[in-house]
């Protein structure tokens, strides 16, 4: 290589300070791959010994790392800014300028630094000095034409990356399900374990609605799925317990419904924190993409089925940036969780429920709450499941004996998804241990080195096989054999759908899946006039159905017992709440949630059964309980009851253990007056005056 001798540029200040050669190379890929450009960008060191310096550094730190604009901060180029600026280097050298950086702002930097703080910048060939006018515009002009270089290269590979895409044939990563054909064309992988693998992934989808319980089937049926791993700089594929992620990608992509698509993630550069960064844009719907192609290659599920799935995923997913999500379907017992609308603000309802006991729920609408105002809506949902349940119930009855049918076929679906992807897996095993035993037949038994491990690979097949096949044996022994005596149960349920879903083994998630599938929402409002709630369920299919109840009371299932409200009727007329309450407590009664009664539960019943009463006792001078009659009297209230009990005095008791009711004229009254006149004068208490047993002896 011929050098020019450009030496008189370097002067004793410049050797007295270190020389700095820096390397980049701009990929990762680059610096695995390409080893030869990072001898050539080493080579540099020598170089700069030859040119007279002996402190000299390299930088490395951004080996794989690019250069272009909005890329990461390069910490060596920072770094190398820095020491120029501080004055400690002498000269930079980089096998290509083109090396030091790809944008205007990072180039001009550093020419004004090094201008200024009298730094050379050299290569393999050539030597500059900033404070020659010839340098600095050639500098320049490199520094421009590096910059555009850039761009044109890459809008040239983008134009044809792109070009190749519209013609659907542009080789990648091809997903698992899929293997690239001998002319090049996308087929499904010839293995069956890898396709019923993969066609399992949206068939339990279906059954669960929901990608979390998709992920847990396989991890609790012990179901692997096929995987793509980078090893050993390939990719490999590889069997094993699928991650949640894995999952909702394969459900998300588009490519198992057929569809090419090229520009799903777009690289954006955006302003962040005083400098420009790139990122991943978000996902694009397919048919968002820059090329979408329709019906490219054999599909795993029908397009139709493919945007269903993307509904419900996205419906499972709760933003509050978004309005038009449901949740999915849980164990709550709210069966129109996601499905109410507030005819007010447009805001989805949410379910509240009694962290206490779990029974009472609620459905609400935040309105303004978070603003500090008020909610916009709300009332008991027991009430209103079981009135909606009925409106099912009328839909949903005619179909009954096909949703038996359909259930007698799914008894068994988890059964054979599972019992199919083991049997496949025992059919790799056992074409493993016969190719294992086939090696270990080929080698020769006095070469004990190879043999003895080949055989250890044998027996280790055959462990593997040995156990599969015991775990499918233990599946079939788990096996539920339905009989012709249950088969004609369960049709005759589905006669009478509604003793199935009244049925308290019923799950709610299945009534939940259910009410979905029928229902698209139901809009509910208030009228302040009347207090009665209106609701306009959206059937599924455009029908619309209005209904107007009753303002479900808040609260669980109203459980309080037709005697337990007589007795609050009863009593509310003279009696307080607190009074009421321990009448009840004394007879065991319990509330709807199975409480003890209070007062304020006492003062629920009498506003939910409109009740009359002023929540205090009501004083009535005519009439006496026990202990004011026995106070007022001058009596104990032993007195009393024997009085009671022998017929002298008439007591009223509106329920047992209720206060009783004594009038004050009987007790004024003949015989009354005189029986306590007597036990005053003499201490006795005398209930019969003609008693001859009573009388003291004349004669001792």
């Amino acid at each position: 290589m011929n050098r020019e001798n450009q030496s008189h540029k370097i002067t004793s200040e410049h050797l007295q300070r270190k020389a700095v050669v820096y390397l980049r190379q701009s990929s990762p890929r680059q610096v695995r791959e390409n080893l030869e450009s990072q001898r050539l960008q080493y080579g540099l060191l020598d170089r700069a010994r030859e040119l007279g310096w002996h402190d000299i550094e390299p930088i490395d730190t951004d080996l794989g790392m690019s250069a272009s604009l909005g890329s990461a901060r390069r910490e060596g180029f920072d770094r190398l800014t820095a020491a120029v600026a501080r004055g400690e280097i002498g000269i930079i050298m980089a096998r290509e300028l083109t090396r030091l950086s790809r944008t205007d702002k990072d180039w001009c930097q550093l020419m004004e630094v090094c201008q200024i703080f009298n730094t050379l910048l050299g290569d393999d060939e050539h030597i500059y000095d900033l404070a020659m006018q010839n340098d600095l515009l050639l500098l320049g002009i490199k520094g421009t034409l590096s910059v555009i270089e850039i761009k044109v290269l890459k809008k040239r590979m983008q134009d044809g990356r792109e070009e190749k895409a519209r013609r659907g044939e542009l080789a990648r990563l091809l997903p698992p399900g899929y293997v690239a054909g001998f002319d090049g064309e996308v087929v499904k992988d010839p293995d069956l374990r890898i396709q019923e693998a993969v066609g399992s992934v949206f068939r339990v989808f279906r059954d669960t609605w929901s990608v979390r319980q998709t992920f847990k089937w396989f991890h609790d049926h012990d179901v692997d799925l096929p995987v793509n791993k980078h090893r050993g700089g390939q990719w490999h594929r590889i069997w094993q317990a699928p991650s949640q992620s894995l999952v909702r990608n394969m459900l998300s992509n588009a490519f198992y419904a057929g569809a090419f698509t090229y520009g799903q993630r777009v690289l954006e550069t955006v302003f962040v924190g005083g400098r420009l960064k790139k990122r991943v844009g978000r996902f694009r719907k397919p048919h968002e993409c820059r090329v979408f192609l329709r019906d490219h290659h054999e599909e795993y599920i029908d397009w139709e089925t493919f945007e269903e799935n993307q509904r419900m995923i996205q419906g499972n997913a709760v933003k509050e940036a978004r309005q038009d999500t449901r949740a999915a379907v849980r164990c709550g017992r709210g069966l129109l969780t996601g499905l109410l609308r507030c005819w007010r603000c447009g805001r989805r309802l949410y379910v509240s429920y009694d962290r206490r006991d779990g029974g009472s729920l609620r459905y609400l609408c935040k309105g303004a709450y978070d603003q500090g105002g008020k909610y916009c809506l709300g009332f008991g949902g027991v009430t209103l499941d079981k009135r909606l349940s009925g409106e099912i119930l009328k839909v949903i009855s005619p179909l009954g004996v096909a949703a038996s049918l359909e259930a007698l076929e799914s008894l068994g679906g988890a059964h054979r998804e599972m019992r199919q992807a083991l049997s496949r897996h025992l059919e790799q095993l056992e074409y493993e241990t016969k190719r294992a035993g086939e090696q270990y037949d080929e080698v020769d038994p006095r070469n004990r080195l190879v043999a003895t491990e080949l055989e250890s690979r044998w027996n280790q097949k055959l462990d593997e096989v040995r156990s599969l096949r015991e775990e499918i044996e233990r599946v079939d022994r788990e096996i539920r054999i339905i009989s012709e005596a249950d088969r004609e149960k369960i049709l005759r349920m589905g006669r009478d759908f509604a003793t199935v879903w009244n049925n308290p083994h019923c799950p709610i998630e299945l009534k939940k899946k259910i009410a979905r599938t029928l229902i698209e929402e139901i809009i509910a409002n208030q009228d302040r006039s009347t207090g009665r709630l209106s609701l306009v369920i959206h059937w599924k299919g455009g029908t619309h159905t209005t209904l107007e109840v009753e303002m479900p009371p808040a609260g669980a299932e109203q459980k309080t017992t037709v005697e337990d409200v007589e007795i609050v009727r009863r009593m509310a007329l003279r009696y307080g709440d607190d009074q009421i309450a321990a009448v009840l407590n004394r007879l065991g009664r319990k509330t709807g949630k199975g409480k003890r009664w209070s007062r304020i539960s006492v003062r629920t019943v009498r506003r939910t059964y409109a009740i009359d009463g002023t929540g205090t006792r009501l004083i009535d001078p005519e009439t006496l309980s026990m202990e004011q009659a026995a106070r007022e009297y001058n009596v104990s209230t032993g007195t009393i009851k024997k009085l009671v009990a022998r017929g002298f005095l008439k007591k009223e008791q509106v329920a047992p253990f209720a206060p009783w009711e004594l009038r004050r004229a009987e007790l004024e009254s003949e015989p009354l007056r005189s029986i306590l006149q007597t036990l005053h004068a003499t201490g006795k208490l005398i209930l019969d005056p003609d008693d001859s047993s009573r009388q003291r002896k004349l004669f001792q």
